[in-house]
C-alpha cells in the first residue's frame, strides 16, 4: 500500500470554505439560482394504511398562482417502480402517516402551501400497526443475503456459561425513535433540458442519486447530474435517495419548467428516515477473576412493510471484549411506519450504548473498577472473526484517557456528594469499523505548477474540502495553495458517498494512488518536463485487500462527570472527554471539531432525544424542534477531545481512520454510568428520566 510523508496532514488548517460560509456567499442546494423556477410542496397522508379514495383539488387549482396538482391520477409514470421508496404517487396505496399523496407547484413557495392546505383527501383507512414492544408476535430473523449481514451468530455454550458463572448479569436497554435532523433540511432543484435533468440536491453522494433517479426514470445515467457544492449536515439521512427527489424531477418534467422543493422541518419527520428504536437484551457472565465467560446480545428493531432495513446493534459484541461463549441475534417487527435509514454510527451507536451500560453493571457486579474490568477482557484478536487487529488502541486510550480526567476508581455508587449535587462519573468505551469503498480520482498538472484534483466527494460540514486538499498538497508534494480542487459533482469521477466513516478513507486513498500515477507518469513519458497542455493521471482504487487479513477498527474511551440536583432531579453533565484512537489524524482542527460534535450529539441522544409515535394515528407527534429537544450550548459545558498518537499502516495511504461517528458511541454510556454512580439507581431506558422519588 502506498504512502507518504504528511507535511500539511496533522496541521489545524483552516477550513478552505470558511470565509464562504460566514458570509453567505457558500450556496446550497435551495440557493442555487435557476430561472422560471416554480415552487413544490408536498400533501402528506393523514392515516397510516389503507388508499385514498378521492383527492378534492378545485380549491387548490382555482387559487391564482397555482401551476399544477400532482395525485396519483396525473402523476407521470415511473420507468421503475423496483424500490419501494422512490415509487411516488404511482397508486393510492397508504403504506405510512406522512406518504406523500399530492403536491402542488405554484408560481411562489407560499401559494404552493397555501393551496396544498385547500386539498382535500378522502381515504379508505385500515387498521394498522405502528408499536414496537418486546415479546410481540411476528417478530421474524431477516434474510443475510437481503440485509448485507449475518443477523445471528453463535460460538460456544452461552446458556450452560451462564449457568455456571460466578457471577452474571440479565438486562434490557432500549432506545427510542430518534431522528437525523441536520440543520440544513432536505432540498431538490430539479430542472430538464430535452432528456436530461439536472439536479441541485443536498445529499451525501451524487454518483449514488444519479443512479438512483435515472433508474427511476429510465435514464441512462449520463442523461443526469447532481451538483451539491454545500450541504448543511445529513446524519445519514441525506445518503440515500428519497422520494421527494423523484417527486421534483416528476414535477419538473409535468410543468416543463424548473422545480424547487425544500422539505419543511415537520415533513422531514416522515419523509427522510429514522433511527429505529432498539430492545437490547444483554446477557454477561464472569468467572472469579473478573473474565467473561459468556456474551449473549438479542436485538429487536423495527422495520416498515414496504421496504427491509436493520439496525445493526449486536454486531459491535462480536468483537469488542474477549469471551469463549457468545451469542448475537436480531430480530425484525415489520409496521406500518416510514422505512428507517442510518443515522451516525448506525448499528455500534446504539449497540454500544446497551454494551457499555451492561460491561459498567458486570464490573461492579464482579466488584472491579469499570476500567480495569475492560482491560481485563481485551481481546488479543477480534473474537468475531479470529483476524488480528490492523491496530487497537482502546487500552491506551482507557488508561491515558482515566489520567487527564482525573479517574478514581470506585466499585460503589452513590458517594460523593457537593452541597445539593448528587456527583458520579463513568466511563465507557467507543468504537466504530474502518473500511474503504471503491473509488475514482484524477489529478492535473500545469505548466504553471498548479495542481487540479477531481473527485465526487462531499462535503457534508466535515470539513472534507479541507482535508482532501491537504492529503492532495502532501501526496504531490506540493504547497496547499497549489491545489485546486473539485468535488460534489456526479460529472466528476465517481465515489462513494460520506457515510460509513469510509468517506476520507476511500477519497483519500484514490488521490494518493493518482498523485502517485502522476508523477510516473511525468518521470517514464515526459521526462519530469509538463507539456504545454499539461498531464493528468486518473486511478480507480477498490476495497482495501488487507481488510481480509486484518480487524481494522478506530477506538475511543470517554468520561463523564454527571451532577444531578437532589430536590428537583435536574441532571447536569458538567465536564466530558474524550480519548481516541483514529490513526493519523489529517486536520486537527476538524477532527476535533467531528469527535466533539459526535460527543454533543450523544449527550443529547442520553438525555433529550425521542422521537414518540402516537399509536392512535400511527405519526410521529413531537414533529418540530419545539418538541423533539437536542442538546444546545447551555447543556454541553466542558467538553475536549484528544487523541494518541496511532500509526496503522494497513487501514489506508494515509493510515487514517474514520471520525465522523467514532465520537458518538459511547457517550450516552458513559453518562448513564454516571449518573448510576451519583445515584445508585440504574436507568436502562434513553432517554434518561429520574424517578421523583429517588
Amino acid at each position: 500500500m502506498t504512502t507518504f510523508a504528511a507535511k500539511t496532514v496533522g496541521a489545524a488548517i483552516d477550513r478552505l470554505d470558511g470565509p464562504d460560509k460566514v458570509t453567505g456567499a457558500a450556496r446550497y442546494a435551495f440557493e442555487q439560482p435557476v430561472a422560471h423556477a416554480a415552487y413544490l410542496y408536498i400533501v402528506q397522508s393523514t392515516i397510516a394504511r389503507g388508499h385514498v379514495r378521492a383527492i378534492d383539488a378545485t380549491g387548490a387549482r382555482a387559487l391564482p398562482g397555482v401551476v399544477e396538482v400532482i395525485t396519483h391520477e396525473n402523476a407521470p409514470r415511473l420507468a421503475s417502480t423496483e424500490d419501494p421508496e422512490l415509487v411516488v404517487l404511482q397508486s393510492n396505496a397508504v403504506a405510512y402517516h406522512g406518504q406523500i399523496v399530492a403536491a402542488v407547484v405554484a408560481e411562489t413557495p407560499e401559494v404552493a402551501r397555501h393551496a396544498a392546505a385547500l386539498i382535500r383527501v378522502q381515504y379508505h383507512e385500515e387498521p394498522h400497526d405502528v408499536e414496537l414492544h418486546a415479546g410481540r408476535e411476528g417478530l421474524y430473523q431477516p434474510d443475510p443475503e437481503n440485509v448485507g449481514f449475518e443477523p445471528d451468530t453463535h460460538h460456544g455454550d452461552v446458556e450452560s456459561a451462564l449457568k455456571t458463572a460466578a457471577a452474571s448479569i440479565d438486562v434490557t436497554y432500549t432506545t427510542p425513535h430518534e431522528h437525523n435532523n441536520p440543520m440544513e433540511p432536505h432540498a431538490t432543484i430539479a430542472l430538464w433540458e430535452g432528456d436530461s435533468l439536472t439536479l441541485y440536491d443536498a445529499n451525501q453522494g451524487p454518483h449514488a442519486i444519479r443512479g438512483d433517479v435515472a433508474t427511476a426514470f429510465g435514464l441512462e445515467p449520463e442523461r443526469v447530474r447532481v451538483i451539491s457544492p454545500h450541504v448543511g449536515g445529513g446524519f445519514g439521512s441525506k445518503l440515500f435517495t428519497h422520494g421527494h427527489v423523484v417527486l421534483a424531477a416528476m414535477a419538473a418534467k409535468l410543468v416543463a419548467r424548473p422545480v424547487k422543493l425544500a422539505l419543511t422541518r415537520q415533513q422531514m419527520f416522515a419523509l427522510v428516515g429514522y433511527r429505529t428504536p432498539t430492545i437490547q437484551r444483554m446477557r454477561l457472565g464472569t468467572d472469579n477473576d473478573g473474565r467473561l465467560v459468556a456474551i449473549a446480545h438479542d436485538v429487536t428493531v423495527q422495520t416498515s412493510k414496504i421496504e427491509e432495513s436493520v439496525e445493526t446493534a449486536a454486531v459491535v459484541t462480536r468483537m469488542m471484549y474477549a469471551a469463549p461463549n457468545r451469542r448475537t441475534s436480531h430480530r425484525l417487527a415489520r409496521l406500518d411506519v416510514p422505512t428507517p435509514t442510518i443515522m451516525r454510527a448506525p448499528g455500534e451507536c446504539p449497540g454500544v450504548y446497551a454494551l457499555e451500560c451492561a460491561m459498567d453493571e458486570m464490573a461492579l457486579a464482579c466488584e472491579r473498577d469499570p476500567i480495569e474490568f475492560r482491560i481485563r477482557n481485551e481481546p488479543e484478536r477480534d473474537p468475531g472473526s479470529g483476524k488480528p487487529f490492523s491496530s487497537r488502541g482502546l487500552v491506551a486510550c482507557l488508561r491515558e484517557g482515566a489520567q487527564r480526567f482525573g479517574w478514581q476508581p470506585h466499585t460503589a455508587p452513590a458517594k460523593r456528594r457537593d452541597g445539593n449535587w448528587l456527583v458520579g462519573t463513568g466511563v465507557a468505551s467507543s468504537t466504530y469499523p474502518t473500511r474503504r469503498r471503491p473509488t475514482t480520482a484524477s489529478v492535473r498538472v500545469n505548466t504553471d505548477g498548479t495542481y487540479r484534483v477531481q473527485i465526487d466527494a462531499i462535503d457534508i460540514g466535515t470539513g472534507a474540502r479541507t482535508a482532501l486538499a491537504q492529503i492532495a498538497a502532501d501526496a504531490l508534494e506540493t504547497p496547499l495553495e497549489r491545489v485546486r480542487l473539485d468535488i460534489a459533482d456526479s460529472a466528476l469521477p465517481r465515489a462513494g458517498g460520506a457515510g460509513g466513516s469510509m468517506g476520507l478513507a476511500s477519497w483519500g486513498t484514490a488521490i494518493v494512488e493518482a498523485a502517485n500515477a502522476l508523477r510516473e507518469k511525468l518521470r517514464t513519458e515526459f521526462a519530469g518536463n509538463v507539456p504545454a497542455e499539461g498531464v493528468e493521471a486518473y486511478v480507480e482504487v477498490g476495497r482495501n485487500p488487507l481488510a481480509e487479513r486484518y480487524s481494522m477498527h478506530a477506538f475511543g474511551a470517554q468520561f463523564a462527570e454527571v451532577r444531578i440536583d437532589a430536590d428537583t432531579h435536574e441532571i447536569r453533565v458538567p465536564r466530558l472527554f474524550g480519548m481516541f484512537a483514529a490513526g493519523r489524524i489529517v486536520n486537527a482542527k476538524t477532527a476535533r471539531s467531528q469527535l466533539i460534535g459526535g460527543m454533543v450529539m450523544g449527550l443529547s441522544m442520553a438525555l433529550f432525544e425521542e422521537t414518540v409515535i402516537d399509536k392512535r394515528f400511527g405519526h410521529f407527534a413531537n414533529h418540530d424542534f419545539a418538541e423533539y429537544h437536542i442538546a444546545s450550548n447551555a447543556d454541553v459545558l466542558d467538553i475536549d477531545a484528544a487523541w494518541i498518537d496511532e500509526d496503522d499502516p494497513y487501514v489506508n495511504s494515509m493510515g487514517a481512520k474514520g471520525i465522523g461517528e467514532l465520537g458518538i458511541t459511547g457517550t450516552a454510556s458513559a453518562i448513564a454510568n454516571a449518573l448510576y454512580d451519583a445515584t445508585g439507581l440504574r436507568l436502562r431506558d434513553l432517554p434518561l428520566r429520574l424517578p421523583f422519588d429517588i
